[in-house]
């Protein structure tokens, strides 16, 4: 993974393009814990990385967007007017859907540059999806003197990937990537978007485990998961009234009206319902300092993410059992949309150059693929390092 900074930046986009540039980055994150649960409505507690996307923008004279991306060595040029903002299904989607969105949220944009590379893995479950829309949000508002509300980005940034990619997730990424705080996770209310901070000990560090397994979230299984939960929701309201979500019920309800759901439907709500009454759990967890009742919180997460909600794989489940045996991990889980990506380990900072070398060792020992291992720490979310205008 390559490592960017600002300098390198600007000196690539002047020599694209010719001209000055404002920069921006967004940083991409992992979830702490609470998986599958934004979409239904429930609670989650991720945190931002220190790997992000950055952004160099200038504004043009024309309605185009000229759009360059490093990592994929392609440019795209679209109108910003008529219908020249178009989804095609590739990478070009992402920053397209946001000027979609954005527009559609009553903004009026400039014509703009932008010059785009990307420090956080691809595929891997870090939300490189959601860094990239909170970037390029932030270089168009700013280039078109636009007031930057990080509310409003993140929720139109959900509607792009949602309306304009096509990928049903929930509000998570682009909030955290919005309102990152370094050394805190943050506990969102998905329903009401109320959230807290919470301290993260100094001594603790974020052992991300790259399975080097690639998932595609657009399609398949990820939006299957919704639309089951979507289902039961339906089943279960014929008995509940009232029922808007699987937030709205707790195990008990659940086990009461089993007999409504499927076998799997019923696995699939049990997978919610507990992991909703996990996160707030592991946040009180976090409040006061337990970091072996947290660990146990992500183990059991692991555990009803792998045979309730069948969105793990063999790989993730290997990278978990063997951060588990290492010293000073206080507990682990498989991270993201699951079907590859990352785990996430919690450990103590003294035992994390050791934890790095076993876990590469082992699992390349036993897959034949060499796993990416990051030591990381909860980071600052998104701004503008060197605004146009407003300022975030």
């Amino acid at each position: 993974m390559v490592s960017h900074n600002p300098t390198d930046l600007r000196t690539k986009f002047v020599k694209f393009f010719g001209t000055e540039p404002s920069l921006y980055r967004a940083p991409g994150r992992v979830n702490l814990i609470g998986e599958h649960t934004d979409y239904n409505e429930g609670f989650v507690l991720p945190a931002a990385i220190g790997f992000s996307c950055w952004v160099a923008g200038s504004r043009r004279a024309d309605q185009n967007l000229v759009i360059h991306s490093e990592n994929m060595n392609e440019t795209v040029d679209a109108r910003l007017d008529g219908e020249g903002l178009k989804a095609t299904g590739g990478w070009a989607d992402y920053p397209l859907g946001v000027a979609w969105a954005l527009t559609q949220g009553g903004y009026a944009l400039a014509g703009a540059n932008l010059f785009i590379q990307s420090e956080v893995p691809l595929g891997s479950g870090l939300s490189s999806s959601a860094a990239l829309e909170v970037s390029v949000a932030l270089a168009l508002l700013d280039l078109s003197c636009q007031p930057i509300n990080r509310m409003r980005v993140a929720t139109l940034c959900r509607r792009a990937e949602n309306e304009f990619v096509g990928t049903q997730c929930g509000i998570m990424d682009q909030f955290i990537s919005c309102h990152g705080l370094a050394g805190h996770g943050l506990l969102l209310d998905c329903r009401s978007l109320e959230f807290r901070t919470l301290p993260l000990r100094a001594s603790i560090r974020l052992g991300i485990c790259n399975t080097m397994v690639k998932h595609e979230l657009s399609a398949g299984e990820y939006n299957l998961r919704r639309q089951e939960c979507e289902e039961a929701v339906r089943r279960l309201s014929q008995e509940i009234p009232g029922l808007r979500s699987l937030r709205d019920i707790t195990s008990k309800d659940l086990d009461a009206h089993r007999d409504c759901l499927t076998e799997t439907l019923y696995r699939r709500s049990r997978h919610v319902v507990t992991e909703n009454e996990r996160t707030l759990q592991a946040a009180q967890a976090l409040e006061r300092g337990d970091m072996g009742a947290f660990g146990q919180m992500a183990i059991e997460s692991h555990r009803s993410l792998r045979d309730d909600y069948a969105v793990s794989c063999e790989e993730l489940d290997l990278m978990v059992e063997l951060a588990l045996r290492q010293e000073g991990v206080y507990g682990a889980r498989m991270t993201g949309g699951g079907f590859g990506g990352c785990t996430i380990s919690f450990l103590d900072a003294r035992n994390a150059a050791e934890f790095r070398r076993a876990i590469a060792d082992e699992y390349f020992k036993a897959t034949g693929r060499q796993p990416e291992i990051y030591i990381c720490e909860a980071s600052d979310g998104a701004r503008a390092l060197v605004p146009a205008s407003t300022a975030i």
